[in-house]
């Protein structure tokens, strides 16, 4: 399979301007080049494109002499990991048990209905990625929403779509 991209990869990442300088700066200059530091050198990508870019796994695979396999093993068994661009804002619902028998699923359907948009996927502008989380902890306060790791407890439809509409705005 030389030269041609990992079969396992059914959906090719959008093509964004990869920053070689900011990769430099990350692998080489924060963890040293260290192959053991890969795990910390992916999160530091991700949190700067928000995925996983192609470019950037193979990029790290040739500075750290890791097989881009390894990296996408790495990348596939950590649910933190997205090889998919995502949105500005990631709109995560709780579906643990007391947030879903308090309508969860209700507001995933909702959401997913007026985003045109399935849980894992992300709108076409890139503003948001809706996501299903299997409980948060806050089952005293259910239904509850995170945007941006700030937690929205008892959360309902109208407030889903206030949120919606100010997207919508920007």
């Amino acid at each position: 399979m030389s030269g041609t991209a990992c079969a396992c990869r059914e959906i090719k990442s959008r093509e964004i301007e990869i920053d070689y300088n900011l990769l430099d700066k990350i692998i080489r200059v924060d963890y040293g080049g260290n192959k053991e530091a890969m795990i910390m050198m992916m999160q530091a990508i991700q949190q700067v494109y928000r995925f996983l870019p192609e470019a950037a796994v193979q990029y790290l695979s040739q500075v750290i002499d890791v097989p881009t396999t390894k990296i996408y093993e790495v990348a596939t068994f950590y649910a933190s990991f997205s090889l998919e661009p995502k949105g500005k804002y990631i709109l995560s619902v709780c579906t643990g048990t007391a947030c879903h028998l308090r309508g969860s699923g209700g507001m995933v359907e909702h959401i997913s209905k007026r985003l045109g948009i399935t849980p894992g996927k992300t709108t076409s502008d890139l503003k948001l990625t809706l996501e299903t989380v299997n409980c948060v902890g806050a089952c005293a306060v259910a239904p509850v929403v995170v945007i941006d790791e700030k937690c929205h407890p008892k959360a309902d439809i109208s407030m889903l779509n206030d949120f919606i509409d100010h997207l919508n705005a920007e």
